[in-house]
């Protein structure tokens, strides 16, 4: 199960001050004070979009975490629609019936109860539980792993486990601990996909996904607001960068790959990647596969929801085309901010902010 990975403080304070890369101390200070007199709170945020390192000169196009999770969501998003995306077979269900690409489910539990090709049954042992997934292996000969997450509230990458038909034959405490779990709640399994060679050039470990999120404007006008791509740096089998990923950032006209990769700061310090640790692969200019037609499907499957305004949509590049993994109403959209280099320099994201605002002050004259 993967955990959010961190270093201490001093450990974090001495790379910063070891760093040759970074403004001077003088220049940092300067920059901080700044920060907090515009914002009129202290920039705790200064340090986590690496706003300290030389030629980051335009530091009030960032935002802290604060302001991205609280303080415009809840005017774009009807919590009464959010349940259509977060909750995982919920979403399976809704946009299976519009031809969106999707994970194939092949079983899925609420605690002991499992369903599978439209039949309900009782699992009640680790004996009956191996049994079914053998099964499922055996029909699927060409599957090489199975991916476990919870229906609800997988975030982060946490409760999300991929199993190998090995694994399942050789590893008896893991998959007793593992149906253990499974049975405690609600659980989808999936198909693994099949990653387009270009994305396992970067990163093999993992599914690499595209983070999306769009906008739909008071016209109705749904619009991507920007894009980056996450990738494990460590040889794990998620892609999340609480759990030791990497991000880079995607141009949206030309579906290539920026300069920088950001494995966050506080799991790594002030190193920033130019190319993967593991592979090597030089992420500048690298482009992404069938990305045209990853956009025209994240835009399709926005206007499907127009209760969710905002949204965050993680997306495969497949051998054959782009996969829909999941969508998430309350996304966090720090990788977006560190991503486009400051979020205030998308037009998309200011024309949200601006109806953000129109929105509040009306909400306030009521």
């Amino acid at each position: 199960m993967p955990h959010s990975i961190k270093k201490s403080k001093l450990l974090l304070i001495n790379e910063l001050i070891a760093d040759p890369d970074r403004k001077s101390i003088l220049n940092i200070m300067s920059d901080m004070l700044s920060l907090t007199l515009y914002h009129k709170s202290f920039p705790r945020y200064y340090f986590s979009r690496y706003l300290f390192k030389k030629g980051r000169t335009n530091i009030k196009d960032y935002f802290s975490n604060e302001f991205l999770y609280y303080k415009f969501k809840p005017r774009f998003n009807d919590n009464t629609a959010s349940d259509i995306v977060e909750n995982k077979l919920f979403f399976d269900f809704y946009f299976s019936q519009f031809d969106i690409s999707l994970p194939k489910v092949l079983l899925y539990n609420q605690k002991n109860i499992f369903v599978k090709e439209n039949a309900a049954f009782e699992i009640n042992s680790i004996h009956e539980f191996k049994h079914q997934l053998e099964i499922i292996f055996n029909q699927n000969p060409s599957y090489r792993s199975i991916f476990i997450k919870r229906t609800c509230g997988s975030y982060g990458g946490d409760q999300v486990f991929r199993i190998t038909p090995i694994q399942l034959a050789t590893e008896n405490e893991s998959m007793a601990n593992l149906f253990s779990e499974v049975t405690k709640s609600g659980f989808l399994f999936q198909e693994t996909i099949l990653q387009h060679p270009e994305l396992n050039r970067l990163n093999p470990s993992c599914i690499n996904t595209i983070r999306f999120d769009t906008f739909i404007d008071k016209e109705g006008q749904v619009e991507i607001m920007s894009a980056y791509l996450r990738m494990s740096t460590n040889n794990k089998h998620v892609d999340n960068i609480s759990s030791g990923g990497c991000l880079v950032g995607i141009n949206l006209l030309t579906g290539k790959l920026r300069k920088d990769g950001y494995p966050g700061f506080s799991a790594s310090g002030t190193i920033i990647y130019s190319c993967h640790p593991v592979t090597k692969t030089v992420f500048e200019g690298c482009t992404i596969p069938y990305f045209e037609e990853a956009k025209k499907m994240v835009l399709r499957a926005a206007g499907l929801v127009p209760g969710l305004r905002l949204m965050g949509w993680d997306v495969a590049i497949s051998e054959s085309g782009p996969v829909i993994v999941e969508g998430n109403s309350d996304y966090n959209m720090v990788g977006n901010d560190l991503s486009e280099g400051g979020f205030l320099t998308n037009a998309t994201f200011r024309k949200m902010l601006a109806e953000a605002s129109l929105l509040r002050k009306t909400h306030s004259s009521g």
